[in-house]
């Protein structure tokens, strides 16, 4: 079937139509003058926050004579965001009781570990629901990407210890989520030179070097779609993230596979592989395993304390905590993980320390039923494809980053989501319409 373009008079332009796509497209296009003033963790939310009134409004005030392309719908899984949102803040207050925190750390935790962080999933979500054009998003990333393309080759060339300032900012929260580094470079461990860019850390970058490379993956212009790919490769590389590295085939491949998963040449084809893989079982798990010692003595240390620190919380969770959770991290860990904190640098390990098997299941449970709808939806529609290749890229960083504290960074990748949930359909067809909204 031909491809299909929708398309309304007036909208061809790139320029922003609207409140929402104004704030989106100079939010994105200016994100290295708001890292600058070391604004990120405090704006993004606050742009979340009051672009999620604006829908409410918009909501509150529709009528039967809305047009049907003007009416406010909120899809079933960004409902379930919420629910599984509001668990964890359940959790989290819990938490709090159980260990004697008191009223002001309640206070704290909900609002730098909660409404800065897990709530923003559904909030950009909801944001999703807006009238929001995904290739004003495609674009304004492209941009970015190339901002970053040009950071990356002066940083690479200079390659200037870090210099560092803290924002004056930081009396709103965010300790060193502030902390403004002038050339985008890092010394880590002293020795080893990383990019950071926009970012408070490498894999940080790497993450939403990651999620950015599949959105300008979508540019409809083909030298825009260009530039913000090797910008977004750029940052990946230079963020030196060994998972960032292995995310982007991986997910790339994986996107690709589930997406077509319902054509009966694929079908053959993953059979065919999988009973071949049956006879090579050994050799490829030798294979697997040479892969993993590789990937854990390329950097020994830091391998060394993400173990430990997740074996530490799961025998505090299970043996302290195993409902509810401890509430919130310790300020600073015991010096065999480096003084790293319990409950950090792996997303489920945190969740199960922190909030518990309740706070677990409000994020497992909305992300699986995500990732399920995404496949029966990318069969049909390309813009659930995009969200789909953005939940492998989330679910793969589970693994080494505590996702939910860089959504901040990341957030157009959540509005893509929104977006892409509110595609009707849920079954397979062979037939997959390339539906693009302009």
């Amino acid at each position: 079937m031909k491809a299909i373009a929708i398309t309304k008079p007036g909208r061809n332009s790139i320029a922003p139509q609207n409140l929402p796509e104004k704030l989106i497209w100079y939010y994105i296009t200016g994100t290295y003058l708001i890292y600058y003033l070391g604004g990120q963790y405090l704006l993004a939310p606050l742009l979340g926050y009051f672009l999620v009134l604006y829908l409410f409004w918009q909501w509150w005030n529709q009528t039967a004579a809305t047009p049907p392309e003007a009416r406010i719908t909120i899809p079933f899984t960004v409902w379930l965001w919420v629910i599984g949102m509001v668990m964890i803040q359940i959790a989290l207050i819990v938490g709090h009781i159980d260990f004697d925190l008191g009223l002001t750390k309640m206070i704290n935790s909900s609002v730098n570990r909660w409404l800065r962080t897990w709530l923003l999933f559904p909030v950009f979500m909801l944001v999703g629901s807006l009238n929001i054009r995904p290739r004003l998003i495609y674009r304004a990333v492209c941009i970015l990407c190339l901002q970053s393309l040009v950071m990356v080759v002066i940083a690479s060339i200079l390659r200037i210890p870090e210099v560092a300032y803290t924002s004056p900012l930081q009396i709103f929260g965010g300790s060193d989520l502030c902390r403004v580094y002038v050339f985008g470079s890092v010394l880590d461990s002293g020795t080893e030179f990383r990019l950071v860019l926009f970012a408070p850390w490498g894999p940080a970058l790497g993450l939403v070097a990651n999620i950015y490379f599949f959105l300008a993956l979508q540019e409809p212009d083909h030298k825009w779609r260009l530039l913000g790919m090797s910008g977004a490769v750029a940052m990946i590389v230079g963020s030196v993230s060994r998972l960032a590295i292995i995310c982007l085939p991986l997910a790339w491949f994986l996107s690709w596979l589930l997406a077509n998963i319902s054509r009966p040449l694929i079908q053959l084809l993953t059979g065919l592989v999988t009973f071949c893989g049956g006879f090579l079982a050994p050799t490829i798990i030798n294979v697997m395993q040479a892969a993993q010692d590789q990937f854990t003595s390329s950097r020994a240390g830091s391998s060394k304390v993400r173990a430990t620190l997740g074996r530490i919380a799961l025998y505090r969770w299970q043996n302290e905590a195993l409902i509810w959770g401890h509430g919130t991290i310790e300020e600073r860990g015991p010096k065999v993980t480096a003084y790293m904190p319990i409950g950090t640098h792996h997303t489920l390990f945190s969740v199960l320390y922190n909030h518990g098997l309740v706070g677990c299941l409000g994020l497992v449970i909305p992300l699986a039923w995500s990732l399920v709808e995404l496949v029966f939806k990318s069969q049909k529609f390309q813009i659930a494809q995009v969200g789909l290749s953005i939940i492998l890229v989330l679910i793969i960083f589970t693994l080494a980053e505590t996702i939910d504290s860089l959504a901040y960074l990341y957030w157009p990748g959540l509005v893509i989501l929104g977006i892409a949930f509110q595609e009707k359909g849920f079954l397979f067809n062979r037939t997959k319409q390339k539906i693009e909204v302009y």
